[in-house]
């Protein structure tokens, strides 16, 4: 165990001035995104009966979400942080009032997706909060390591409490509560973020030259090769999230506990939060590169666990301790690769950046549920825990093909140590 205790070490983060003021205000706005997809599927299947609907609207939002997050990361990276987060904000409010209008009036069908849609991209709060711990500590890599372990631990903290919460909304008052609680805290979260100026990122020389050789009109950022390994990876790694949740609910399903499913998704969050926070307290001594790519290998192997308990047909205890062992190599892996970002992109591509990554596991947690629900419905339940383990070898691969990239991207030789445990 690291010497240090947990929150001593994380408070030093917090000695720059405005930096509780964003984060707060940013896991507002994370918490709202976490549960706005079960607020809107209970929405529909409430108000007009069908799960079908409801998926097809959801993935009518993942896909505007995964085009649009590139796009406002390259505006947020050239206009500023709040000049890009108070007009999308405001703006997001008339789609979701649409759409609320035309569940209420008896709209067609047809019409719910394109309200989704056209109000589902947003400016990624977690990636610009990452921009401004990598701007305040850009001298310091042990205290942006610090800071990235702390980013992913909110974000998994996000996810296992928020869509519980917009359940408890829908269920105890009614289906629309949880969308308008989302919209609510949405909207406070990013206004109160953009009005953190002092900690904003300044704008930066469109002269300055990034690493890989990257000139000022260097387009996008997917032209460096380490971003795109990055983002292949990202894909692979958002196949495990989507087909873990399908192929969860299945199997629960399929002992006669579906509502647990809940919880054992809770407790793959779980894992990685905790492995976050601690993995944030280690001295990252190695190059990130050769850390990113120790930590997709960590996935691949405690991903055997749920895949062992699944075929095995354990019961839900034995799972959930699988599936908590499992989510620990996701963090760290994760942490590792926003550092990563950080090393390879000058500033004036960071926000654009970390969206694509963002996007890549959009698009894999879209078609990873996809392949767990055809699998779900022609064979035994814990066989679709085959495809998170499969999806976790494909990223191995993937990065262990990519590794020369990953390793060109680590510039920062000798970082200086935050505690004594090493990476």
């Amino acid at each position: 165990m690291p010497p240090r205790a947990l929150l001593p070490s994380y408070r030093r983060l917090f000695a720059a001035p405005g930096t509780v003021a964003f984060t707060l205000a940013g896991l507002l706005g994370r918490l709202a995104m976490s549960m706005s997809g079960v607020s809107l599927v209970m929405l529909l299947t409430e108000r007009r009966g069908s799960y079908a609907l409801a998926g097809t609207v959801a993935a009518a939002g993942l896909v505007t979400g995964a085009v649009g997050l590139p796009l406002f990361g390259r505006l947020v990276d050239r206009y500023g942080q709040a000049r890009v987060a108070v007009p999308a904000a405001l703006y997001v409010s008339v789609p979701l009032a649409a759409l609320l209008l035309c569940v209420r009036l008896g709209a067609p069908n047809w019409t719910l997706p394109l309200c989704w849609a056209a109000g589902a991209a947003a400016p990624n709060l977690g990636g610009m909060a990452r921009a401004r711990w990598a701007h305040l500590y850009r001298d310091d890599p042990a205290a942006r390591h610090l800071a990235n372990s702390l980013e992913q631990s909110l974000d998994e903290l996000c996810f296992m409490s928020g869509p519980v919460l917009g359940m408890l909304l829908c269920t105890t008052f009614v289906p629309e509560a949880g969308l308008l609680t989302a919209w609510a805290l949405g909207t406070t979260g990013a206004l109160l973020f953009a009005a953190q100026r002092r900690t904003e990122p300044p704008l930066a020389e469109p002269e300055s030259a990034g690493p890989q050789g990257a000139g000022p009109h260097a387009g996008s950022p997917l032209r460096v090769p380490g971003l795109r390994v990055l983002a292949l990876t990202f894909l692979a790694t958002g196949m495990i999230f989507g087909s873990t949740e399908i192929t969860t609910v299945a199997y629960a399903d399929a002992l006669g506990h579906k509502p647990a499913a809940g919880l054992l998704l809770g407790l793959v969050a779980g894992g990685s939060c905790v492995a976050g926070l601690l993995f944030g307290l280690l001295t990252p001594r190695r190059a990130p590169g050769v850390r990113f790519l120790a930590g997709v290998a960590a996935m691949a192997g405690v991903l055997l666990l749920p895949l062992a308990a699944g075929l095995g047909g354990v019961g839900l205890v034995p799972l959930g301790a699988a599936l908590f062992a499992a989510g620990t190599a996701t963090a760290p892996t994760m942490v590792t690769g926003m550092t990563l970002i950080q090393d390879l992109l000058p500033q004036r591509q960071l926000n654009e950046g970390m969206a694509v990554a963002v996007s890549g596991i959009v698009v894999g947690i879209s078609a990873g549920a996809a392949l767990a629900g055809a699998v779900a419905e022609h064979t035994a339940p814990g066989t679709g825990y085959a495809l998170p383990a499969g999806a976790a070898a494909l990223a191995l691969l993937i990065g262990l093909a990519g590794r020369r990239r990953l390793l060109d991207g680590d510039r920062r030789e000798n970082p200086a140590p935050a505690v004594s445990a090493p990476v």
